[in-house]
């Protein structure tokens, strides 16, 4: 592989503001695997956020770079599994898998998509220098004749649009807007961009904890809601406590701490035939790397507010973020009906927006 921009590039990146900022290009935020894609001829070479290949987890995806994308280019883009009009973003996670055999029948079964929204290289010339509105239309003229599985996220300089964007887009699996200064170069690993991202409040119970890896301070708190059959289902952690704050959170959650789990609602945590049916903490997973999972319980009785953007499936796409104890609220009373549900937009129309 011999092009302008070589592998690995650390893609550019955003930092959140609350307001959708005026005077820039506005795109949606897909919640996908960020991937920078490098095609010279046959050879393609797929990389992660943090550097990685992601090459071998999407077969189709290299198959498609082949068949779509100009013989010699670099691409800024998000790789995603849509079906049944939103995004899937637990179907991604399957396909980090060592087993080539399991990738391939992944790949068959939910086939992924490559959404295109940056040029970094096209031919022998290198666009990283080149203001954001040109490679925009550098971009689209590469993409022109592009068949899916490979799109070109849909992009404008309207910021009502955008704002309308934000209202509906995230009834199919998208989680807000990214707005790009139109003179903006490309910046690998820079947070010049902006992204406003939803966001909502929760109260969960509170039911242990994690320490935090520098020693006896609380790393995470870990979250749980009721579902319909009474049962407190895990949904995430909620973390980013200053230091003195996680030392306070010790003593203070301390009258709670259970010697052992025996008797608490995630008892069975150990059990890996429980993780199939619920989300517990402690469960064994290849996104783990080798961190210490395990987590000291609580007596379920404190409930706090917490800030999220949105949900997967049963549980929090994202980490939570602590606002407020609620000692107004019972745990029985933390329940998955308090969640606000997107209104539906089917994913299709977004693509073609």
């Amino acid at each position: 592989m011999d092009l302008p921009v070589m592998p690995p590039v650390e893609p550019m990146l955003a930092k959140s503001v609350r307001e959708i900022p005026p005077g820039m290009q506005y795109e949606a935020k897909w919640d996908g695997f960020r991937a920078i894609v490098f095609r010279d001829g046959d050879e393609v070479e797929i990389g992660s956020r943090t550097g990685k290949p992601l090459t071998r987890y999407f077969p189709e995806v290299v198959e498609a770079v082949r068949a779509e994308l100009p013989p010699r280019c670099v691409m800024d883009g998000e790789i995603v599994i849509a079906h049944d009009g939103r995004l899937h973003f637990e179907e991604l996670l399957e396909r980090i898998h060592p087993a080539a055999s399991r990738v391939r029948t992944l790949a068959g079964r939910t086939p992924a998509s490559l959404v295109a929204f940056d040029l970094l290289a096209s031919g022998n010339d290198s666009l990283m220098d080149t203001p954001q509105a040109q490679r925009r239309e550098a971009l689209v003229a590469a993409l022109a004749g592009a068949a899916a599985p490979v799109h070109t996220a849909p992009a404008t300089t309207d910021r009502e649009v955008a704002r309308d964007w934000f209202a509906h887009f995230e009834g199919a699996g998208l989680d807000g807007v990214v707005a790009k200064p139109l003179d903006l170069p490309y910046r690998p690993g820079e947070r010049v961009m902006a992204k406003v991202k939803h966001e909502r409040t929760a109260d969960c119970v509170v039911a242990g904890y994690r320490f935090h890896k520098s020693g006896p301070v609380i790393g995470s708190l870990l979250l749980g809601l009721y579902d319909e059959t009474g049962r407190l289902q895990h949904v995430g952690v909620c973390a980013s406590f200053p230091m003195a704050r996680r030392r306070a959170l010790v003593d203070e959650l301390g009258p709670l701490r259970m010697a052992d789990a025996t008797g608490h609602p995630w008892a069975e945590w150990a059990d890996e035939a429980a993780h199939a049916n619920a989300r517990m903490p402690g469960g064994p997973s290849r996104w783990s790397g080798g961190k210490d999972l395990s987590w000291e319980p609580l007596v379920p009785e404190r409930v706090c507010e917490v800030a999220y953007d949105h949900m997967e499936g049963s549980r929090f796409r994202h980490t939570a973020r602590f606002r407020r104890w609620r000692p107004d609220r019972t745990p029985e009373s933390c329940t998955y009906r308090q969640l606000e549900e997107p209104v539906g937009y089917d994913l299709a129309q977004v693509l073609g927006a």
